[in-house]
């Protein structure tokens, strides 16, 4: 009987080649703890609501409150009926969508874009694990989706790494459903419980994600990570060069020696950077934009701490939190 078409391929990695991964693994998970070490310590609060199971304090009853979170002994006392309140709890889950198409395997500075993409990958994966939260990887382009489900520990995030480290380098185009929108629409049906989704991409899938995500962010705490090369919006002058779209495999020879032709590429280029971000911040998402030639700990470390400032205006005592994220 043959194998499903989902089901996971026999090993057939030589014995260096699993050290080798192992090694880049595990030197990944050390720097991104040495680096990131006392930084990102502690419970932190987020804007999300929900039950919860913690008592937390209670209040005078009113009209509509569930009769079962009346607090009988405080109500005896107090000779009038009061309802216990609690604080949410405290677990999140957050999956990790990774784009994995052909224009992530492209790089022209301190490396290429899809080890940008692994190595937020872990970052999140590494502060998920350290709440003791649940972490998931849904990754998109290979062929088919491969979504690991949501576990907690760092067997889990080392799993789900490793399974972004293996996935394939590609031709032009991804099959169909398993682009970044298929993966969004197959999270979106996957994910009913509220949580945080971390979507890492360069956005050129010319495929209909925009509708999918927005969808996503109005259920989700989304982050739209925008990974992108300083090549991609700005050629240098180094006379005939030939060009390839890795997404349609077209190929283009242009003379970069031509000042008027880089200014126009570079004019056609910021404005297709610009409508991304517009699209991404449109949806609702949080937006992170990084680059091939940046420090990606970094951005991402200034990125949620900067989430804790914008955050913090709503930490008042009437206005009703929960705990868990990475806020």
């Amino acid at each position: 009987m043959p194998a499903p078409s989902n089901a996971p391929a026999p090993p057939s990695a030589t014995a260096g080649e699993l050290a080798a991964k192992a090694e880049v693994l595990r030197r990944l998970e050390l720097d991104i703890n040495r680096r990131l070490d006392g930084l990102l310590s502690g419970d932190h609060r987020t804007r999300a609501v929900g039950p919860g199971s913690e008592r937390a304090s209670a209040r005078r009853y009113e009209p509509g409150d569930d009769a079962r979170l009346i607090d009988w002994s405080l109500s005896a006392r107090a000779l009038d009926p009061h309802v216990r309140t609690t604080e949410a709890d405290r677990e999140l889950e957050t999956w990790v969508v990774v784009d994995r198409s052909a224009s992530m395997d492209f790089g022209t500075a301190r490396c290429e874009k899809r080890e940008v993409a692994l190595a937020v990958t872990a970052a999140f994966g590494v502060l998920t694990a350290r709440s003791a939260n649940r972490f998931g990887v849904l990754v998109a382009g290979p062929g088919n989706l491969r979504p690991r489900p949501a576990r907690s520990g760092r067997t889990a995030v080392m799993a789900a790494l490793a399974q972004v480290y293996d996935s394939p380098r590609l031709g032009p185009g991804a099959a169909a459903g398993s682009d970044l929108a298929g993966a969004l629409a197959r999270l979106l049906r996957l994910q009913v419980r509220r949580g945080q989704l971390v979507v890492v991409s360069d956005f050129l899938d010319r495929s209909a994600w925009r509708d999918p995500l927005r969808a996503l962010a109005s259920r989700h705490q989304v982050i739209a990570a925008h990974v992108t090369d300083p090549r991609e919006l700005a050629i240098p002058d180094v006379g005939m060069l030939a060009v390839v779209d890795p997404e349609t495999g077209r190929q283009l020879h242009v003379e970069t020696r031509s000042a008027r032709l880089r200014a126009r590429y570079a004019a056609a280029a910021q404005a297709r950077h610009e409508a991304i971000t517009e699209a991404l911040r449109g949806s609702g998402a949080e937006y992170l934009h990084l680059s091939t030639d940046r420090d990606w700990v970094l951005d991402t470390v200034r990125f949620v701490t900067g989430r804790r400032a914008r955050v913090a205006p709503a930490h008042r005592p009437d206005h009703p939190i929960v705990s868990g994220s990475l806020r």
